[in-house]
């Protein structure tokens, strides 16, 4: 394990990823799973394979690239139903049938890492508030089948992202400002467990610490410096954990919907002046006896 500084916190709210962090998953060979059961899912109506895939790639798209304050949904539905007959069926009846029953069994293979549970579960006794900060690119219900499937209880978080109550993704600041606005704090108040260098590790823009959680870690840009921040397995970030003091203040209130843009501008905006140094130490106490 890579403890990069002694010093650590105090953190008010802990920020995990999903995918590839707590949920042990090979995240191309689940979407190849997923698109193929959406899709024969929705060919009962009529959507050929072409048009379902059409209108799958234009609103993921359209979430990824758009940055006008609407929900991750409304984006995607704007790009898929350009693809898509939008009078095929009850989209909305017919798609919340599928997230309850057909998305819960693409993670019949899973294998939790019970590190993962016992960080979760050793955070919240500690009465730190947990948010989930995963992709917002996918609805509520796949969002908590995929922590189920991690074997960790959804009610565990304070808030989730998910594409009804997000307005942007990741890796952009504006993604992870939400959630601190939500939470009604500032970034240096958060710690972002993630195995993404790129995805995950751009909440330390705002301020925010992070823990770079390496069992299915991904560089995308390639070369990233590890020793630049703390990092180790889940189970070295669950034993760091159970080093971690009582939260002394932790965030209330945390909102659980849209966020206002002006509070999310306001995040962006203090963040400029909050970001500590490259190695500075951000805390007022430490965690000693852990090896690097």
């Amino acid at each position: 394990m890579n403890d990069h500084t002694a010093a650590v916190g105090p953190y008010r709210a802990i920020f995990f990823d999903l995918d590839g962090t707590l949920l042990p998953l090979d995240v191309d060979e689940f979407m190849r799973d997923y698109f193929a059961a959406l899709g024969a899912y929705v060919a009962r109506f009529g959507v050929s394979p072409e048009a379902f895939m059409a209108g799958m790639k234009a609103g993921i798209k359209n979430m990824a690239a758009h940055d006008d304050g609407r929900p991750n949904d409304e984006a995607f539905w704007e790009g898929y139903f350009a693809h898509v007959d939008v009078d095929a069926c009850d989209w909305g009846d017919e798609l919340a049938r599928f997230y309850d029953r057909e998305f819960g069994l693409l993670g019949a293979n899973v294998a939790p890492n019970p590190a993962a549970a016992r960080a979760v579960e050793t955070l919240a006794a500690k009465g730190y508030p947990l948010v989930l900060a995963t992709m917002p690119m996918f609805p509520e219900r796949a969002v908590r089948w995929r922590l189920e499937w991690a074997g960790i209880d959804p009610a565990r978080f304070a808030r989730i992202t998910h594409f009804e109550n997000s307005s942007s993704v990741k890796p952009k600041p504006a993604y992870f400002a939400e959630s601190i606005a939500a939470a009604g704090l500032s970034g240096t108040d958060v710690l972002m467990v993630g195995n993404n260098t790129v995805e995950d590790l751009a909440a330390c823009a705002l301020g925010a610490d992070a823990f770079l959680v390496t069992d299915h870690l991904l560089d995308p840009t390639g070369g990233f410096d590890a020793s630049s921040v703390r990092s180790g397995t889940m189970e070295e970030f669950a034993a760091w954990v159970e080093k971690l003091p009582v939260c002394a203040n932790p965030a209330l209130g945390i909102g659980t919907g849209l966020v206002d843009a002006a509070a999310r501008e306001r995040v962006i905006a203090e963040s400029r002046n909050a970001a500590p140094a490259a190695g500075e130490k951000r805390a007022e106490f430490s965690i000693d006896g852990i090896e690097g």
